[in-house]
């Protein structure tokens, strides 16, 4: 049991190290909106403390601050960072005569009937599932804009939705930040 526990605590101070590597490649940082205005009193105290660059451009940023994984961040991602245009497909080669087109949509209309089990829900069953763990109260994480790989994270629920609750958890937030980078 002592050496499981010795274990444990070699490989969490491993991952310390390694997540520290990563987290001091970060200058600029932009700020995503957050629940209770958390991303506010963030912004404010991370400025205030000179700890990053903070930008308004999400284009700019190295890393992202967010309370949200999974789906929802992954979709944000994309919609500031839209994937490049698909390339034209190139002209076929040869045209395919009218009977062989009409055969193959005759071919395809039996594809789309409710015989075939290849067509059945198609509905993402765990669209459900990843929303709930998509967004963790108390959860605020640093997500490298790149790699898109959480590079830092912490809990810290707030004790009510107060501003100066808020501004109090925020500064919680910002001096375990400030911490780490110092590499404890």
């Amino acid at each position: 049991m002592e050496v499981m526990k010795r274990l444990l605590l070699l490989l969490s101070c491993s991952g310390a190290l390694l997540c520290g590597a990563e987290l001091s490649g970060v200058h600029t940082v932009y700020v995503l909106s957050m629940s209770k205005g958390l991303d506010q009193y963030l912004v404010n105290r991370l400025t205030n403390d000179h700890l990053f660059q903070m930008v308004t451009d999400p284009k700019l940023a190295d890393a992202f601050l967010t309370d949200r994984v999974g789906e929802s961040l992954q979709s944000k991602l994309e919609e500031i960072f839209p994937p490049p245009a698909p390339e034209k497909a190139a002209p076929a080669e040869k045209a395919e005569p009218t009977a062989a087109k009409a055969s193959k949509a005759d071919k395809d209309k039996d594809k789309d009937s409710p015989s075939n089990p290849m067509l059945g829900d198609t509905v993402n069953k765990l669209a459900a599932v990843n929303s709930s763990l998509s967004h963790a109260k108390g959860t605020v994480f640093l997500v490298d804009a790149k790699s898109r790989q959480v590079v830092w994270s912490v809990y810290q629920l707030p004790k009510g939705s107060s501003a100066k609750e808020m501004d109090r958890t925020a500064s919680d937030i910002v001096s375990r930040l400030k911490r780490d980078l110092k590499g404890k």
